[in-house]
């Protein structure tokens, strides 16, 4: 027996309409419909599979307790990139501050500092450091680029998806996505 396929946006989008009216079976629904989506999402974020999954639980939590944030209009699967994305994100921050504290805190000839912890620093040592690490530094210097840029470049959604998600207009999410892009270039290495 082959697996079921996963809802269809317009079948999310009304499990979400009841779930945001009280209907708690349809948030079990929903909820279990978007894991894969989010789980995914962390993924890309966050390549260590455990590290993902902690960040896909957040979000998930998220979902459940601020579906009221989503207005309706719009694909839920749109709001949910964007909490997902976040969620990832905020894991990727704690594992960051946690591996540094817990770098400051030894002592530096420790043999235990020669090889991290993989719970706590395992996204540091991944693959996607050098886009996290301009992220975060996009973030504290032009953070009006970093959802659009993220959301176009990394999740690929269209650019009218990501206008009506930020609530901007298209031809501004667009020049914000350019200039995000000429910001980061110079931050990444070169591919080998």
């Amino acid at each position: 027996m082959a697996p079921a396929a996963p809802p269809a946006p317009d079948e999310l989008d009304d499990l979400a309409h009841r779930a945001r009216a009280g209907e708690s079976a349809a948030l079990d629904e929903l909820l279990a419909a978007l894991r894969p989506r989010i789980l995914h999402i962390c993924r890309g974020v966050l390549p260590y599979t455990p590290d993902a999954e902690d960040a896909c639980q957040e979000a998930m939590l998220s979902v459940a307790t601020k579906l009221g944030s989503w207005h309706g209009q719009g694909r839920v699967t749109s709001w949910v990139h964007v909490v997902a994305l976040n969620a990832a994100r905020s894991t990727y921050r704690r594992m960051k501050n946690q591996a540094v504290a817990s770098g400051a805190a030894g002592d530096p000839a420790s043999p235990a500092l020669d090889r991290p912890d993989p719970r706590t620093t395992s996204v540091i040592a991944g693959t996607r450091l050098d886009l996290l690490e301009a992220m975060e530094t996009l973030e504290r210097e032009h953070p009006q680029f970093v959802e659009p840029l993220l959301l176009r470049d990394v999740y690929g959604l269209a650019y009218a998806d990501i206008a009506e998600q930020t609530g901007a207009p298209l031809g501004t999410v667009k020049a914000q996505i350019h200039h995000g892009r000429k910001l980061v270039r110079p931050m990444l290495r070169e591919s080998s």
